[in-house]
């Protein structure tokens, strides 16, 4: 089941001017910044009350992020919401069709486990379902 939605995923191509940019925009300073090597990216974040804006950059050309800025640009990348039980949550969405990328949950920033939802089965819009790690 969802709780809430945990963050909106910026993709940028330098996350030192983006952060800067986000910091003038919103009045707010990032949090520090994290690599998450598995997902090949560095993630900056801003608090805005439960939700957090997260700034993410390519760290390899491999990146997700990377493919995602040469096709389509800087830009909204993608929208997270927390679950309480993300496997039962990607059993359930499987079982009933949706198309999914990561059939197994990964680590991913600020502490998660995450798996996304393929863009087709969700109107165009990247959904990654997240769950704090214990």
């Amino acid at each position: 089941m969802i709780t809430r939605i945990a963050h909106i995923g910026i993709a940028v191509h330098e996350l030192a001017n983006a952060r800067t940019t986000f910091e003038t925009l919103l009045g707010l300073k990032s949090t520090d910044s994290e690599v998450v090597n598995e997902q090949k990216v560095k993630v900056s974040s801003f608090r805005i009350g439960d939700i957090n804006l997260e700034l993410t950059c390519a760290t390899s050309l491999d990146s997700p992020i990377a493919k995602f800025i040469e096709k389509r640009g800087e830009g909204i990348h993608h929208i997270a919401f927390e679950v309480d039980d993300l496997e039962s949550e990607l059993m359930r969405l499987k079982k009933t069709g949706v198309v999914l990328i990561d059939e197994k949950p990964r680590i991913g920033a600020d502490n998660y486990l995450v798996a996304f939802i393929h863009p087709k089965s969700a109107n165009g819009v990247l959904v990654e379902l997240c769950q704090k790690r214990v």
